[in-house]
């Protein structure tokens, strides 16, 4: 389970961005996180990937409190979680191959390991022959695409995805969210930003609604049900 309690979030001596936020996530939960621009989305997805430490409140990750968890174990935590960032954060040296196989690698899986988990996956993506491409030859949707396939790859305990359906066609974007459903009922903890409504409709899972950085959840209740 991850928890936030009265979570406050501000940069330097500048406003807070997140006020008193507070919900649950319960292990295998799905959860879209929706608000207009400017209302704190992203600042909630740092902090749920472990990018920042909130300036208040707590966070409690996989039974541990990041207030009291030495920086040390930081690296471990986040192997748990897989993210899709909008801007891909793709490494431009690696083919789309080596970019996706990189979190199997950094877990120790052998090279057969690699190659049947990575090519199973490109090929439900529709990347199967743009495997050997660098991200410099890749369209926009290609280059989410391989994102989105080095996220799920290691079937993380998390996945947090910003906006990940938002450079494909409607068709892909409905496979890329069935991809987030079918790992989501093994067990994966999943939540997808989005501006998307026909998505967040069509799937029909809890909302953590975002507004001027208060967090509105239906009914007053906690999420994570």
């Amino acid at each position: 389970m991850i928890t936030f309690e009265n979570v406050g979030m501000r940069y330097g001596m500048g406003a807070e961005i997140l006020q008193d936020v507070s919900f649950s996530l319960e292990k295998g939960s799905f959860h879209f996180l929706v608000g207009p621009s400017g209302a704190g989305k992203t600042t909630l997805l740092k902090l749920l990937y472990l990018a920042h430490r909130p300036s208040r409140g707590l966070v409690n990750f996989f039974g541990k409190d990041l207030a009291t968890v030495d920086r040390t174990e930081l690296p471990r935590l986040r192997r748990r979680i897989g993210i899709v960032f909008q801007d891909f954060r793709l490494f431009d040296h690696l083919t789309t191959f080596e970019n996706v196989a990189l979190p199997l690698r950094i877990k120790g899986a052998t090279k057969n390991q690699v190659a049947d988990h990575v090519e199973e996956l490109l090929s439900w993506v529709g990347l199967e022959d743009r495997m050997h491409a660098k991200p410099a030859t890749l369209s926009g949707g290609e280059k989410q695409r391989v994102a989105i396939a080095r996220a799920v790859i290691n079937k993380p305990d998390l996945l947090v995805a910003d906006e990940p359906t938002g450079n494909v066609d409607p068709e892909m974007s409905e496979r890329l969210m069935h991809l987030f459903v079918e790992l989501n009922k093994i067990g994966t903890t999943t939540v997808v930003a989005t501006h998307d409504n026909t998505l967040v409709e069509a799937i029909g899972a809890p909302i953590l609604s975002l507004d001027k950085g208060q967090l509105k959840l239906p009914n007053n209740d906690k999420a994570g049900h």
